[in-house]
């Protein structure tokens, strides 16, 4: 059986795990950034500068959503069942189980599997404010709402 705290966790795992990749990958920049200051001038070292800062930007961007995902996951409360599916709902349908927080993939243990899906995504719109038996119609598949944990 899967449950809210397990997918929870999975996803906290995730965005630690990104923010951390992230944040490794900026300092190593930052010192490329140093060391290149320090070389030589020229168009050669112009454009592995540009080159620098260029990922030194995207990595920021990049910082900047995975800091909005921790930000999001800090509003899930999984204490509380509801009888609408809502940002923390775990919700098991006759397709697929779906944890509604955070785009982090699919979380797998031995019985069971569940995608940890925003509700920015499409499924998650679908599904944001049915019921236990709703029917949502997914890429022409009929899915029907078995269960909100």
């Amino acid at each position: 059986m899967i449950n809210k705290e397990t997918c929870f966790n999975f996803c906290q795992s995730f965005v630690k795990q990104r923010l951390s990749r992230i944040q490794n990958n900026i300092t190593s920049i930052q010192e490329a950034l140093t060391s290149e200051t320090k070389s030589s001038a020229g168009d050669k070292h112009e454009t592995g500068r540009a080159m620098l800062q260029l990922e030194r930007e995207k990595l920021g961007q990049q910082l900047a959503e995975a800091e909005k995902m921790k930000h999001t996951l800090a509003k899930v409360d999984i204490s509380k069942s509801t009888e609408f599916v809502q940002l923390g709902s775990l919700v098991i349908t006759s397709k697929a189980n779906y944890f509604l927080a955070i785009s982090a993939g699919e979380f797998k243990n031995e019985e069971v599997s569940a995608f940890c899906i925003s509700i920015q995504t499409p499924i998650g719109q679908l599904l944001l404010g049915k019921a236990k038996d709703d029917v949502i119609l997914f890429n022409g598949t009929e899915i029907i709402i078995a269960e909100i944990i």
